[in-house]
């Protein structure tokens, strides 16, 4: 079967239903890939975009637990393929549940999965995690 990748305006369509005739298409879209007759992928850079969009001050101003329980329920159910899927869904459940950014929480996500233990950063945050050595080069 070959893949098709889906954008995050499609997902955030789908999610918000502000657009409910957009909405209606993008639910047939994923109940496709949910039985089976096509494959949907996405980069975790549209996972990035669509965090900025709905907790975006300017636009959706959701916040970010929502927006994580939101988009971690739409990868589990739907199966919409990304790369890095796990380390995806941790750093969805860090996002959600501290003040990190989806970027720093991808890199605590990815350490975690390959026992990494020391990120070199200036960013303070990361000296949260009590299995991350944060140093500065």
């Amino acid at each position: 079967m070959t893949q098709s990748f889906i954008n995050a305006d499609v997902i955030i369509r789908f999610l918000t239903g502000d657009d409910s005739t957009k909405q209606a298409a993008a639910r047939r879209l994923f109940d496709r890939a949910v039985r089976g007759e096509l494959e949907l992928s996405t980069p975790s850079t549209t996972i990035a975009d669509c965090i900025h969009v709905l907790t975006s001050p300017k636009l959706y101003r959701l916040p970010r637990a929502e927006v994580a329980a939101r988009l971690t329920t739409l990868l589990r159910v739907t199966d919409v393929q990304v790369p890095d899927r796990r380390d995806v869904l941790r750093a969805l459940d860090i996002y959600g549940t501290t003040n990190v950014d989806f970027g720093d929480a991808m890199i605590a996500a990815a350490m975690e999965s390959t026992d990494s233990r020391v990120v070199f950063s200036y960013d303070r945050h990361f000296d949260r995690f009590p299995e991350i050595d944060r140093q500065e080069p």
